[in-house]
């Protein structure tokens, strides 16, 4: 069966691919450079690939990533300028086009980012919220320096803190089902605050604010650990357990390049500076990427996809290829080992997409012939595994996408957790991403303010 309705969402999903496809593409071409930075054969020769490799991958994909979750969120036209901006940035540095035009466009979109934040802010502020938005921050900050003429290697700090905190402030709403103390909270905040003064001081006193950023970092790390919903959704089974444990994993490699930086100080080249990129940028965000896609892509893109085992092959791979390339290739200067684990961390990354683009396609094939049947799964439900159902056909482009993951409370959930949401058990006020509803209509159900509204995390049993 089908309906308007359906079709509306998947004209939204299709609009909204056409802005992902830059950071796609910004990928690829990162990933093209890496192989060049390796010195390993490249599909492509592009001189200028090395030299913007960073850009390309930090604001030019996973900024893209987080501009166009934060529009879709915000429900509003302007919004999705941010990941416009980002996106055609990104590609432009890999263009003979003068390095200033996508530079300029690489600042346009990280401020519209903050902006986005700045609307969230007035209708409902709150301390994930400001984790995100200091990494809004740290964004625009490395956009500008990028454009006065500062070298990469200073603006390291200032782009691991913007992935850092957007990432830490999406855990923090998940957190809060476990109903935080204030101190709790607080205790986060300070952490957060030392992440971006740590990448502030750098520039002034690099010795002194690298050593304040490793600390923080680890400070955060620590509460993470401690107080994210991971921990208890390891003994779980499916996406909940996958999710959990690539986030941990995640954490580990982000307190090692907090350790190198606490006890290493400032590196601008060389292996430890190859270590701490790849520990924040591989073995943290990446895999804080794969831990979220089954929901953050159905819900952006109102495409179906399920989890499967599967995705846990490439999880796997970059955890211990990094390890071989970080551990053995870096610390122990061994070249031959950076090398091939260079190599198979490029090759993780393409099977994760090559995995889940496939897992998506043959489940929007399934939904399609299900609602062609007589008696066929009711629209919305193209996209329903055991694992991972996300997509609400009838919610037009307003960024609701009424994903349920996870299926009933895992083993070894706390019971306090059962029943609860990404807002805390019982809480019912809508997140920052929540749009205004119309008048007369229902309130939207609450969500992880990194997920869109109606979202339920796999992480927050139902």
């Amino acid at each position: 069966m089908s309906g308007p309705g359906h079709a509306e969402a998947r004209k939204a999903g299709a609009r909204r691919a056409v802005l992902l496809l830059p950071a796609g593409l910004a990928l690829l071409l990162g990933l093209n450079a890496a192989l060049m930075l390796l010195e390993l054969p490249a599909p492509l020769t592009v001189e200028r690939l090395p030299e913007v490799h960073g850009m390309l991958l930090v604001l030019g994909f996973a900024g893209t990533l987080v501009a166009l979750e934060r529009a879709v969120a915000l429900g509003t036209r302007w919004a999705y300028l941010s990941p416009a901006c980002l996106g055609a940035g990104g590609l432009l540095l890999a263009t003979p086009v003068d390095l200033r035009a996508g530079r300029l466009l690489l600042v346009a979109g990280t401020a519209l980012l903050l902006a986005l934040y700045t609307r969230f802010w007035r209708r409902q502020p709150g301390a994930a919220l400001l984790a995100q938005g200091a990494g809004a921050v740290a964004a625009l900050g490395a956009a500008l320096l990028w454009l006065g003429g500062l070298d990469v290697p200073r603006l390291l700090p200032w782009l691991a803190a913007f992935l850092v905190l957007t990432i830490a402030g999406e855990r923090l709403e998940l957190a809060r089902v476990a109903l935080l103390a204030p101190r709790t909270e607080n205790t986060f905040l300070a952490a957060a605050g030392a992440v971006l003064t740590g990448a502030v001081v750098t520039l002034l006193w690099p010795a002194a604010g690298t050593v304040l950023l490793g600390a923080a970092l680890l400070a955060l790390v620590g509460w993470l650990t401690v107080y994210d919903v991971a921990r208890r959704m390891l003994r779980s089974t499916g996406l909940p357990r996958f999710s959990a444990a690539c986030l941990l994993a995640g954490y580990a490699w982000l307190a090692l390049a907090g350790a190198l930086w606490l006890l290493g100080g400032p590196v601008a080249d060389g292996p430890r500076y190859d270590a701490v990129v790849h520990a924040v940028f591989l073995g943290f965000v990446l895999s804080m990427i794969m831990a979220h896609a089954p929901v953050i892509l159905p819900a952006v893109l109102r495409r179906p996809l399920p989890y499967h085992r599967v995705l846990a092959g490439p999880a796997w791979l970059l955890h211990l290829s990094l390890a071989l390339r970080v551990l053995v290739g870096d610390l122990r200067e061994t070249e031959a080992a950076w090398r091939l684990g260079g190599a198979l961390n490029v090759a993780a990354v393409l099977l994760f997409v090559v995995s889940a683009a496939t897992l998506s396609v043959r489940a929007g094939r399934a939904g399609r012939a299900g609602r062609a049947r007589p008696g066929g799964p009711a629209e919305g439900a193209e996209a329903g595994t055991g694992d991972h159902r996300a997509g609400d056909p009838g919610a037009g482009d307003s960024g609701s996408v009424g994903s349920r993951a996870g299926g009933s409370r895992p083993s070894g959930a706390p019971p306090e957790l059962a029943g609860g949401t990404a807002a805390g058990p019982g809480d019912a006020r809508p997140a920052p991403g929540t749009p205004d509803p119309a008048p007369g209509a229902p309130d939207p159900a609450p969500s992880s303010p990194g997920h869109g509204p109606g979202t339920v995390h796999p992480e927050v049993p139902r």
